[in-house]
């Protein structure tokens, strides 16, 4: 995993509004790049990640935040990326992180 960082906001923006990589489930945030760098429909409280393969391929996004006194986590991989085991990798790892911290 990889935090998001300003050069990476237009694949950012991509991603977050993709039906596919969101899937049935998870809400489509539609936000462009300037609304990302604004941080207007971002929550301060959430830190955003992209998973990424060992060469550094980015295959989708995770994120954590804590409000109401509960930690969450959510997470999407690329459709041609889901059923190989990264988003368990990458759960697990942000798990270790989070109660470390």
């Amino acid at each position: 995993m990889r935090i998001v960082e300003n050069e990476d906001l237009p694949l950012f923006a991509k991603v977050l509004s993709d039906l596919e990589v969101a899937g049935e489930y998870m809400p489509i945030l539609q936000q462009s790049t300037a609304e990302i760098e604004k941080n207007d429909r971002l929550p301060p409280e959430e830190k955003w990640f992209f998973i990424q393969k060992k060469d550094r391929t980015k295959i989708g996004w995770m994120s954590h935040s804590f409000t109401g006194g509960c930690m969450s986590i959510e997470y999407a991989l690329l459709p041609s990326e889901r059923n190989e085991g990264h988003c368990t990798e990458a759960v697990k790892i942000m798990v270790d992180c989070l109660f470390l911290s």
